[in-house]
């Protein structure tokens, strides 16, 4: 007629599981919104950037020099003037920021 202890635990442990597993899903949901989105907008905003780059755009790298792109090459490379006459070969995924973007030609 009654239950027993062992029996009326048992029944209520299925509960109990998923409940001790919200809070982790609840951190790693928060950790999702919070950190890795914001990261991999940012990393595709930089990609459309460096995509677009054009001549007379100019540019910042990462290591802090600032130069008008000269010439945008096939294999993700980029001819930047920091000085005149003096041009230098910068890899386009170390490019910071655009500071001037020129406008394109209207045909």
């Amino acid at each position: 007629m009654f239950a027993t202890p062992a029996y009326a635990q048992s029944a209520a442990g299925g509960l109990a599981g998923i409940g001790q597993f919200l809070p982790l899903i609840l951190i790693f949901a928060i950790m999702y919104f919070l950190l890795i989105r914001p990261q991999q907008k940012k990393a595709k905003e930089h990609k459309t950037m460096v995509a677009s780059l054009r001549r007379g755009d100019q540019v910042v790298t990462q290591g802090g020099l600032i130069g008008k792109v000269s010439k945008v090459k096939e294999d993700n490379e980029v001819e930047v003037e920091i000085a005149t006459g003096v041009k230098v070969r910068v890899v386009q995924s170390t490019i910071a920021t655009v500071l001037n973007k020129t406008e394109p030609v209207e045909k």
